[in-house]
């Protein structure tokens, strides 16, 4: 049985990843646009600790799992890539209404990303409050955030034994700091990303605050499941490790470069500069994984 208090600590890692959501909406409260430059410094940085977490921390802790030739564990990073593809796929055959009408109307920087699809419709079912479509979000936003929170809660199933991080009074595996930290980190980006269209509909602060935050709640649930399957078939690591280094490795590749990007359009260079540096950023700041 898995522990009710590592269960805890394990959703508690997530809602904060969850919270940092957030975040991205707070500099609205005191400027009127966001810096497009800051932005893609912190996708470049998210990108960095998440690649490096993926291929120095989760394969490697897959490869420690196998004894003979890492089989599952090449089959769960191929998972993993199919899990991502089949749900940007299942989005993309997503429609809330009459998008397409509306979609200049959001600022010059994000009109021509289709990453940008679910913040618009989310931006559009809280400004209408129609509960219906706010239910259809979430089962949306629950495929889109899933292997963000499976990435989690696998990084965490070493949870207890000798060699982590103690947290009240529990040894928390480096590698889960910094996968909690690496998915926070991308976070806020995601929540100026949804705040940006709520702005132009004149939704006020703090709805925008929680619109970001509730973008982000699946992600707790997922690290919760499976973090409580790695724990209950040990025998599965190596898959779960693979599985979640794939889609990680797929979403920076797929979604969090080209969103980058898009959002640099504007900048020198289309912010490949700004994107390099917070990637090389991201990747120094997993150096102290390398030592443990």
């Amino acid at each position: 049985m898995v522990e009710t208090a590592s269960l805890v600590l394990v959703f508690v890692a997530g809602l904060l990843t969850a919270l940092a959501t957030g975040l991205g909406a707070i500099p609205f409260f005191f400027v009127e646009e966001f810096s497009d430059r800051w932005n893609v410094g912190l996708w470049g940085i998210a990108s960095g600790i998440m690649v490096s977490a993926s291929m120095f921390g989760l394969l490697n802790e897959g490869l420690a799992y196998t004894s003979d030739l890492p089989l599952m564990l090449v089959v769960g990073v191929f998972a993993g890539v199919v899990l991502v593809e089949v749900s940007d796929r299942v989005l993309d055959g997503v429609e809330l209404g009459d998008d397409d009408d509306e979609h200049d109307e959001h600022g010059p920087n994000h009109d021509s990303h289709d990453g940008h699809d679910e913040h618009r419709m989310e931006a559009e079912a809280f400004a209408e409050g129609d509960p219906k479509k706010l239910l259809l979000i979430l089962g949306i936003l629950t495929v889109h955030s899933f292997p963000e929170g499976v990435a989690v809660g696998v990084s965490f199933a070493e949870l207890g034994l000798e060699g982590g991080i103690p947290v009240l009074g529990i040894a928390v595996p480096v590698l889960a700091v910094f996968m909690t930290v690496a998915i926070s980190i991308h976070n806020v980006p995601e929540g100026t990303a949804i705040a940006i269209p709520m702005r132009a509909m004149g939704l006020s602060n703090w709805r925008m605050v929680g619109a970001a935050v509730f973008s982000s709640l699946p992600q707790p649930i997922g690290a919760v499941i499976a973090f409580a399957f790695v724990r209950w078939a040990r025998a599965f690591l190596p898959f779960g490790y693979g599985f979640a280094a794939g889609a990680m490795i797929y979403l920076v590749v797929t979604e969090f470069i080209p969103e980058a990007l898009d959002t640099g359009a504007g900048l020198d260079g289309h912010g490949r500069r700004e994107l390099v540096g917070g990637f090389l950023a991201g990747v120094l700041a997993m150096v102290p994984l390398l030592s443990v």
